[in-house]
């Protein structure tokens, strides 16, 4: 898959509180979205490509999101997809040793920050589903031309994490796999088992 880079945001990272951290470098395990804050209330930026690797600058006390820059920007990451070398061993990051050294960096004092928007979780799954590829061009066109209201999730969209029983699948015509609009993104889930099979970028 073609790597994509993200651009530059003025003012996005924060500055790292108390003592010097060592920047520490990670690895997307999925295409994975940044955005242009911490939660999914906040614009995607760009994509960070299955195997892509970029900085870890820093994470929010209490919260999956962290701030990572790359050659293309910066912007927030759900750390629940991007893995670190701790002590020898690749770890996700949100699973990493406490003594990992990774800077805790404040939340944005904006008025889009939050942590009430959410009516639920994504759940992230350790087995590994292959992406569907991408859909016939009809697929994304009735998705697109059919959209409906987001459901705002904790978490972030990648193929194979799964929706809670909350989140209401929308019909495609003839077609085996659903549609929903999560934390802004179009996604095809299967009715099944509710994973996510593909997200529409």
């Amino acid at each position: 898959m073609k790597r994509l880079l993200f651009p530059a945001l003025a003012g996005a990272l924060l500055a790292m509180s108390g003592a010097a951290f060592a920047d520490t470098p990670v690895q997307a395990v999925t295409d994975l979205n940044v955005r242009a804050g911490p939660g999914p209330q906040y614009p995607v930026v760009g994509v960070l490509a299955a195997g892509q690797s970029a900085t870890l600058n820093g994470c929010i006390e209490g919260s999956k999101w962290c701030t990572i820059a790359e050659a293309g920007g910066k912007g927030w990451v759900y750390s629940d997809y991007v893995t670190g070398d701790f002590g020898g061993s690749r770890v996700v990051v949100t699973r990493r040793p406490a003594d990992a050294g990774i800077a805790v960096v404040a939340p944005p004092t904006d008025d889009v920050y939050t942590t009430d928007t959410y009516t639920g979780a994504i759940v992230s799954n350790d087995d590994a589903i292959e992406s569907i590829g991408r859909p016939p061009a009809e697929v994304g066109t009735y998705v697109t031309e059919h959209r409906v209201d987001p459901v705002y999730l904790d978490g972030e969209v990648v193929t194979g994490a799964t929706l809670p029983d909350t989140v209401e699948l929308r019909e495609i015509p003839d077609y085996r796999y659903r549609y929903v609009y999560v934390n802004n993104q179009p996604a095809l889930v299967d009715p099944g088992t509710r994973r996510i099979v593909y997200v529409i970028r």
